[in-house]
Parts: C-alpha cells; sequence; structure tokens
C-alpha cells in the first residue's frame, strides 16, 4: 500500500481482514439458515450436508487456523441465535471444535488439489464431536449405534463440501492471496 506510514499500513490491512472474516462468516451464516430451511434427508437426527463448512475449509486454506476457528465460532454462536435454538450450540460447538483441529491438521500436509479430503476427515470428526456431546448430554450410549451411519455419510458430504472448497481455492489461485493478505 504505497504512500501508507507502517502504522496506518497495518491498521488498514487488520481492517481489510476483519471486513473479509465478516463477509466470510455471513456468506457461512447464509449457507447455514437456508440448509436449515431444508427438510431432513434421512431420519437421523444431527445429519445434513453441512454446506457452510465449505467456507470453514475455504477459509482455513486460504487466511490460516486463527481466521477459519474466528469463522466458524462466529457462524455456530450466531447460527443458534438466529434459528432461536441454543439447545444446539454445544452439537455444532463439539462437532465444530473436532472438525476444524482436523482441518488445521491437514493444512500442512495437503495440496490444493486434496481439500477433498479435510472435507471427508473433518465431516467425520464433527460426527464423531457431535455423538460425543449427545452422549455426554443424554448420558445413553446405546446413540453409539447412528454413529456408523453418521460416519457414512459423513464421508459423502464431507467429499462434496471438500471438493466445492477444494474449487474455490484453485480457482482463486492468486487473486486469494491479494485479498486476504
Amino acid at each position: 500500500m504505497p504512500g501508507l506510514t507502517g502504522g496506518k499500513e497495518q491498521t488498514l490491512r487488520k481492517t481489510k481482514k476483519i471486513a473479509v472474516l465478516g463477509l466470510l462468516t455471513a456468506i457461512a451464516l447464509t449457507i447455514f439458515m437456508i440448509e436449515a430451511q431444508i427438510p431432513p434427508v434421512v431420519p437421523v437426527p444431527g445429519v445434513k450436508l453441512g454446506l457452510s463448512n465449505i467456507v470453514t475449509v475455504f477459509t482455513v486454506f486460504t487466511m490460516g487456523p486463527g481466521a477459519g476457528v474466528a469463522v466458524l465460532a462466529c457462524r455456530v454462536f450466531l447460527g443458534a441465535v438466529f434459528a432461536g435454538n441454543f439447545s444446539t450450540i454445544l452439537y455444532s460447538a463439539s462437532g465444530g471444535a473436532l472438525a476444524i483441529l482436523v482441518t488445521i491438521g491437514l493444512r500442512k500436509i495437503l495440496k490444493d488439489n486434496q481439500l477433498w479430503a479435510a472435507g471427508c476427515l473433518g465431516a467425520v470428526a464433527h460426527s464423531i464431536g457431535q455423538m460425543i456431546a449427545a452422549i455426554a448430554i443424554t448420558r445413553t450410549l446405546g446413540l453409539l449405534v447412528y454413529l456408523p451411519v453418521m460416519i457414512v455419510i459423513s464421508i459423502f458430504t464431507g467429499l462434496f463440501t471438500g471438493l466445492c472448497a477444494q474449487y474455490l481455492v484453485k480457482r482463486g489461485g492468486k487473486l486469494w492471496k491479494t485479498i486476504f493478505k
């Protein structure tokens, strides 16, 4: 940013990053709210496409782990507020926490054409996190019978979200580096 002093340039960068994170959070939240209106396809509680995770995976791989955590945390909290269902925040937060940890861990080893794997493994981790929360809340180990079904579905939904994030990352290429730096 030519012509700016160090302090002003740093402030401008921080402001730009906050604005971009706000936009990504708004996109993720909008996708989440639209998806919430779609009736369940499978009669297993907690199973859905998880389309807002496209934004989370994209953010982790383009802006870094901290940005991904920020977008996820804001989306989980605001999703509970706007959906009017705070009981779901525990399931979303526990699943999201495991998923983001897996995604961040994979960031160092995956190439841009392998983000589909982050989508799959993140979705499986999300299902495991949700199951842990469900068992902790209900104290019902019998819920584990749903886990294999949830994991199989997670592989397919995660593949889709991971491929979408991969497409976005590859399609933007150098543009994302320009925007996010």
